[in-house]
């Protein structure tokens, strides 16, 4: 059977070539077909490659920073370094923070802006015993992870603050539904705060700088929430409705987790009437009110065929495929809304040059 798909190759070196110029009339198939072969090619190529797109626009920079990053070469300094003082872009920013010298990152320590630079860096400078970290810089989980990494001690005390702040925080955050992967074994009937993805790095760090005593006496505190929960008439209407999901089941742990902190991790908080609204982070509104399911299970199906649809664009084989198979998007109410695992987002993977 003959392959449609089979053509002849341009010369990389052509095709480069022709991204550079940008008069070529070529731009644009060179860059695809560049992108496509770039993991098959030689360094010396892959090498050119990058610094064209450094040396081209803001998009393809950002293809070019991506790789200089996990492909760094002494060569490229020159070229980031003149990119970074001119533009202080993000991905740019990473770069520099693990590859540049420390000295230079010292210099300019305060032009490093970008969201979670400063954590990065003192990951960076963790050996360096002349650097001094601004712990309000940091949030709580920042601030264990450098203390581990750079030798600092936590007394009991300051430990046992931090993780119960770190708590609360995950309690008030209506964004933050991540769990630890262990969350996702088929034997957990319920969500606890310990399975909060936040907490379990938290108690991570915490065993590691040796605050045995807080760990301890967080696993009590835990397993008295966990009773709260499984005695709650929340968790016992989720129990009936077989389209629940961990989403909602980690609502009712946040409530029941929230409920149990001392009153001093909640003192600037508003009066608990406000904060345990029936439309809020804990209750089961989503689920029994249908307007507002069907509104967000529409946005989820929209999401999916939009990304069909550039899937076509980009390969007309995609496209007869769909249309000869009679292919279509359909959405398994079991796992609406999509859970993030914690193989998803890595805590040393979450916006990171480190």
């Amino acid at each position: 059977m003959k392959d449609y798909n089979i053509k002849r190759n341009a010369p990389i070196a052509q095709l480069i070539k022709n991204y550079i110029d940008k008069k070529s009339g070529k731009v644009s198939e060179s860059r695809k077909e560049i992108q496509w072969r770039f993991k098959y090619l030689d360094w010396k190529d892959q090498k050119k490659i990058i610094l064209a797109f450094l040396d081209s626009g803001k998009t393809d920079r950002q293809w070019g920073y991506s790789m200089a990053l996990e492909l760094w070469d002494k060569s490229f300094e020159p070229k980031i370094k003149e990119l970074w003082e001119q533009f202080h872009e993000e991905k740019c920013s990473w770069i520099a923070i693990r590859h540049f010298p420390t000295e230079y990152i010292s210099e300019n320590i305060e032009k490093f802006t970008h969201r979670r630079n400063y954590f990065f860096i003192c990951m960076r400078m963790a050996d360096d015993k002349n650097f001094v970290i601004e712990k309000d810089k940091l949030s709580p989980i920042e601030y264990l992870a450098v203390a581990y990494h750079s030798g600092i001690r936590i007394k009991e005390d300051e430990g046992r603050d931090l993780l119960y702040n770190i708590i609360h925080d995950v309690c008030l955050d209506n964004n933050n539904f991540y769990l630890d992967r262990y969350a996702y074994d088929d034997d957990v009937n319920e969500i606890t705060p310990i399975l909060f993805q936040d907490v379990s790095f938290a108690l991570y760090y915490l065993q590691k700088l040796n605050c045995l005593q807080t760990v301890s006496q967080f696993y009590d505190w835990n397993y008295h929430v966990t009773k709260n929960i499984s005695e709650s008439q929340e968790l016992k209407d989720l129990s009936k409705d077989n389209t629940s999901n961990r989403f909602l089941y980690t609502n009712v742990a946040k409530k029941y987790a929230y409920l149990a902190l001392d009153n001093k991790y909640k003192a600037s908080d508003p009066p608990i009437e406000d904060v345990l609204k029936p439309e809020g982070w804990y209750s089961i509104v989503m689920e029994l009110d249908p307007t507002l399911r069907e509104k967000e299970r529409q946005a989820f199906l929209e999401e999916k065929m939009q990304t069909l649809e550039d899937m076509k664009d980009n390969n007309p084989n995609v496209e007869k495929l769909v249309s000869n198979m009679g292919l279509e998007i359909s959405e398994d109410f079991l796992t609406f809304p999509p859970n993030k695992t914690s193989e998803d987002i890595l805590f040393d993977k979450t916006n990171v040059p480190l």
